[in-house]
């Protein structure tokens, strides 16, 4: 199995209005159509942080996984999901549009246990 761990910076300013939409439009949709194996928003609480200091957007402040059974199928299907003229309707309400989105990062991942 693969796991793509998707990390977003997005705006601060638009946050509590991103979590109503990711609840209320982004989820059902992507909970329906992809294995989704969780999404997460960060908290008040500060980030722990070791080693090389992040840059100036620190933590990401949302994190969802995906799980796909190889890379393949990934591309095939991530494509197929946020091509849709449903997705595009429900992109269209993110609050503060694309470029809300300070950074987007995808890995792909594989579990050691």
């Amino acid at each position: 199995m693969l796991y793509e761990i998707r990390n977003y910076h997005f705006d601060p300013d638009q946050f509590t209005a991103y979590k109503k939409w990711a609840r209320e439009q982004a989820l059902p949709y992507i909970d329906k159509t992809l294995e989704l194996v969780g999404f997460w928003a960060t908290t008040e609480e500060d980030s722990e942080v070791t080693g090389v200091e992040m840059d100036q957007l620190g933590s990401a402040n949302i994190t969802w996984i995906l799980k796909w059974p190889d890379k393949a199928t990934r591309d095939a299907d991530f494509a197929k999901a946020f091509g849709s003229d449903e997705w595009r309707k429900i992109f269209d309400q993110v609050p503060g549009g694309l470029q809300s989105y300070r950074r987007m990062e995808a890995k792909f991942t594989e579990s050691l246990i």
